[in-house]
């Protein structure tokens, strides 16, 4: 068995114009454009091609965009008072501010800061807590686009076995969150594995889902996963250059082995990558439509 390939490209192109749609009409009906605000400190080079992204998908969609990048020695409190500024600014619906941040910086100082109302990457603590009881406003772009993923993919979640490889707060507690709530594209019975799970390989291969965000090139191989199990990859890592100096990309998956066993299943690039940015753009139409009581 050949596993489906699970294309993050292509799920996202199609949300991207739904996007496009819904944008169109609050400009025309309601001469409502939104605004995302990213912020950027320092010149990580990663960290600088997410942004760019974010900036180009933006003119794409009609969303208008202030691009914030500071020099890595700006001051904790020179950045505080650029998002005290932007909280206030009625033209910015969503505040992004692009981790990691340089080590001078209190990460949790700069979230709280954050007006929890355009918190579009939904890190705050009352976002994470709303997302825990079940009443989000906004998820957490990379979990909710693994979401997307299996909704749009056809993968029944309730009643599932999900097994979540890594415990970040960024991807694996919060998707471990979505899963288990009793919610349609919800509803699974969901354990979560981290560097203290005695046995990884037991859960593993129990999973009828497996998502996995280790951080670790290749570390679930073909033994560790059930037939005709769906995995989500979230993982990217950099294992060389080819010849012509491009970066070489593969996942936390052994991809070519585990697709021969699996049902279902997420390539790396092309596949958890491109729902992220797409999410991010969700979450900034509905705090558009938040702000003024259209949602």
């Amino acid at each position: 068995m050949t596993a489906q390939i699970i294309s993050g490209t292509e799920i996202a192109k199609q949300i991207r114009q739904e996007l496009k749609q819904e944008i169109a009409g609050l400009r025309d009906k309601y001469n409502l454009i939104p605004g995302l605000a990213t912020v950027l400190v320092g010149d990580d080079p990663a960290s600088q091609v997410y942004v760019g992204s974010k900036a180009r998908t933006c003119e794409a969609l009609g969303v208008y965009s202030e691009r914030h990048d500071l020099p890595a020695e700006t001051s904790e409190q020179k950045l505080l008072a650029l998002i005290d500024r932007l909280n206030k600014d009625t033209r910015i619906h969503g505040i992004l501010v692009q981790l990691p941040l340089p080590k001078h910086i209190s990460e949790a100082n700069v979230l709280y800061a954050i007006d929890p109302d355009k918190d579009v990457d939904g890190f705050h603590p009352v976002n994470v807590g709303r997302m825990m009881i079940g009443q989000p406003n906004y998820l957490p772009c990379t979990p909710h686009g693994i979401q997307e993923l299996l909704f749009r993919s056809g993968v029944k979640t309730e009643g599932a076995e999900v097994v979540v490889v890594g415990r970040s707060n960024i991807v694996g507690k919060p998707i471990a969150n979505i899963l288990l709530q009793k919610k349609a594209g919800a509803n699974a019975t969901v354990t979560v594995c981290h560097t203290a799970t005695r046995d990884i390989t037991f859960h593993t291969r129990r999973a009828d889902i497996l998502i996995v965000a280790a951080g670790k090139p290749k570390a679930i191989t073909a033994d560790m996963v059930k037939e005709g199990a769906v995995v989500i990859d979230v993982g990217v890592n950099r294992i060389g250059k080819t010849a012509e100096g491009k970066a070489i990309l593969c996942g936390d998956v052994d991809f070519d082995a585990v697709k021969e066993k699996a049902s279902a299943i997420t390539p790396v690039p092309g596949g958890v990558g491109p729902m992220t940015i797409v999410m991010l753009m969700l979450n900034t139409v509905k705090a558009t439509k938040l702000a003024v009581g259209l949602a």
